[in-house]
């Protein structure tokens, strides 16, 4: 009965399609924001890549489901060069493009597909580029635009990459999902009717489900791909993300069964979610980081007494006891300790307020100095109440004569004004995208990423040359040696304050089946299913 009165009221909402749900499998799932597009290329947050690249893409590799193991995707095989130079990728026959009421593709998934998803993020006069200006984070912050020297397509399925210098992390990076292969053909044809733009609004993959409607801050409507060429992946009829921005609202929807699955609980509500007889609750250690990034481009934040102090007066023991409470670790460095390379021999310098009273004089920084601190607006993996955790710095700084402003914007607006470097500090984070040390130390602290994910705008020559050292060999070793160096430079020159680490905690209903955390904080539904 229950059940059903469920169905009743997403029909009554317009989320789902009237005709098949007698027997149907629909599962609705309680995100927690809008996307800001659905062209996976152009973003950096898991919401937007789990409303398109987890849904409606696919990409070369791929990594298993729950973990960090790289597997065939749309390329069945590869090989690499001995000089660790150039991958042939041998491309999965019998692909099909998803057929919408604007899109009906002519034929199947070849190479033309892959050159057009690649070369429209090296070549900034690409056609289609020019008519949809745009911009590809990812792939500018590892430096996959100066690295990829050439791509050919040698056959219908076959296409190769030549590299200018050895990645390590190459063929994790195509699994990521801002590599998500994108139809040429769509594309042409969205280019002739002068609708480049579409791409972003009317997507067209070849992933387990098909893009139906959205609707901003409401709903988004996705139907399984019948025609998914790993057939036993996609078990759900109906996909429904049900958008509400507030944890304790998602977790109401789920008790009384108005969703099979939702995220980011607050630390207060584990403990009677996990008492539920109607719920399951997965969790595992989270593979992410939760920070502050103090912008080196602002005074005074440029000079390195200013970023100590600051950072010696936050009492990170105090905001993981009141934000994280026991879902949560004291973090150290600029990355998780369940990363291999992680370099344990570093240590917190003493929470110390006097001494960062001292240093800020010695820098010239008078009482009562004013910066802006910026608080994201949504949770995270790696932080469950930004405001709660400013508001505390707040105080903190406040101690030490540093009176700080509190602003926050929409979550696409936050990152892309963080991104302009119009912020003094923020809090931001990261979860692991590919299980890889560049995925930390190059993404978020590296000279290439200053335009992007590098919220400190920190480029520091010593670090970055170790940073890109390690990512040019393959030797575990030399690579694990080189990434321990390059965090005592992070660790002693505080372009940002670690905060902590959290657990991962993953709330569903007891009907659904087979769904696995990510290490990498995506949700991800295909080979999941639901009791009908």
């Amino acid at each position: 009965m229950r059940k059903n009165a469920v169905i009743q009221a997403l029909l009554t909402a317009g989320l789902i399609a009237s005709a098949p749900l007698a027997s149907a499998a629909n599962l609705v799932f309680c995100s927690e924001g809008s996307p800001a597009g659905f062209d996976p290329g152009l973003y950096t947050t898991g919401t937007d890549f789990d409303a398109a690249a987890e849904t409606i893409f696919n990409r070369l590799t791929q990594f298993e489901r729950g973990g960090t193991k790289v597997e065939p995707g749309l390329a069945e095989s590869w090989t690499v060069s001995d000089d660790g130079l150039v991958y042939t990728f041998k491309l999965r026959p019998g692909v099909k493009f998803h057929t919408t009421d604007y899109f009906k593709p002519s034929r199947e998934f070849n190479a033309n597909d892959v050159l057009f998803t690649f070369e429209r993020m090296l070549d900034k006069d690409h056609p289609f580029r020019k008519a949809y200006p745009t911009e590809f984070p990812y792939f500018t912050d590892m430096g996959m635009d100066s690295n990829i020297a050439k791509l050919e397509k040698i056959d219908d399925m076959t296409v190769r990459f030549t590299l200018n210098q050895v990645d390590a992390a190459f063929v994790q990076n195509l699994a990521m999902s801002f590599a998500s292969i994108q139809s040429a053909e769509y594309a042409d044809q969205l280019l002739k009717a002068g609708k480049a733009s579409d791409i972003n609004q009317k997507p067209i993959g070849t992933g387990p489900f098909v893009f139906s409607r959205y609707q901003k801050d409401a709903v988004i409507r996705y139907k399984g791909n019948k025609d998914y060429w790993k057939p036993d992946d996609v078990k759900i009829d109906n996909l429904i993300f049900a958008i509400n921005t507030d944890s304790s609202v998602r977790m109401q929807k789920l008790k009384a069964g108005e969703c099979h699955v939702t995220l980011f609980p607050r630390p207060a509500d584990i403990e009677s979610l996990q008492k539920d007889p109607n719920l399951q609750m997965p969790e595992q250690a989270g593979f992410n980081v939760g920070y502050i990034a103090y912008n080196v481009t602002h005074p005074p934040f440029d000079k390195l007494e200013v970023r100590q102090a600051l950072d010696m007066a936050v009492n990170k023991q105090a905001i993981l006891d009141a934000v994280y409470q026991k879902a949560g670790q004291l973090a150290v460095n600029g990355m998780p300790p369940t990363q291999w390379s992680y370099n344990e021999d570093i240590k917190d310098p003493a929470f110390d307020p006097e001494k960062a009273k001292a240093l800020l004089r010695a820098a010239g920084v008078k009482e009562g100095t004013e910066i802006t601190l910026w608080a994201m607006p949504v949770q995270r993996p790696y932080n469950p109440n930004a405001k709660q955790i400013a508001e505390m710095l707040q105080a903190d700084w406040a101690k030490i004569g540093i009176k700080a402003r509190i602003v926050s914007y929409e979550w696409g607006e936050y990152l892309k004004r963080a991104k302009g470097g119009e912020h003094d500090a923020m809090l931001i984070g990261w979860s692991g995208d590919n299980g890889d040390p560049d995925n930390w130390l190059g993404t978020l602290y590296g000279c290439d990423a200053v335009d992007g994910n590098n919220f400190s705008k920190w480029c520091f020559e010593d670090y970055d040359k170790l940073v890109k050292a390690a990512k040019r060999t393959t030797d575990v070793a030399e690579r694990t040696e080189l990434y321990k160096q390059a965090q005592v430079i992070l660790k002693r020159e505080v372009p940002i304050t670690p905060l902590a680490h959290s657990t991962v905690y993953q709330p569903m209903r007891k009907e659904v089946h087979d769904f696995r955390i990510s290490p990498f904080a995506l949700n991800s539904f295909y080979g999941v299913s639901i009791d009908k």
